[in-house]
């Protein structure tokens, strides 16, 4: 498998040979901000929207939600991810749109950058339509 990532960004990777990879969609709620919530009326509990923190928040999502479900008070019960509810998308076909256009922007300002060695304009761009 190739290498994702320049060999200059980690030289030591040099020669390094990966036989398997993961790799999938980003779980991106439409504010930027992940959620844990919890229904005590239904018994139903959610958490996601980790933006590519997904290792270290689901963990915590579920220590959160285990709280959450026996009714427990912690510090991880009182974080503010507890509860929140982000905007919705956008309706299809514009959301679809949306996140694709983002994803070619972000390809194009890579480009942009390896060939300027300067941060892209694109990036500039693609900032302002996020939120960043």
């Amino acid at each position: 498998m190739k290498l994702a990532i320049g060999i200059e960004l980690l030289p030591a990777l040099e020669g390094v040979r990966f036989t398997h990879a993961w790799g999938g969609p980003l779980g991106i709620a439409r504010d930027w901000h992940p959620a844990v919530v919890f229904d005590p009326a239904t018994g139903l509990g959610a958490a996601g929207g980790y933006v590519g923190d997904g290792v270290a928040a689901s963990a915590l999502a579920g220590r959160t939600l285990a709280d959450l479900v026996l009714r427990r008070p912690s510090e991880v019960t009182s974080l503010p991810w507890v509860g929140h509810r982000g905007r919705a998308w956008e309706p299809e076909p514009l959301r679809w749109l949306g996140i694709n256009a983002g994803l070619r922007l972000a390809a194009v300002a890579d480009a942009e950058e390896r060939v300027t060695a300067r941060p892209a304009r694109t990036a500039y761009v693609l900032d302002q339509l996020t939120g960043g």
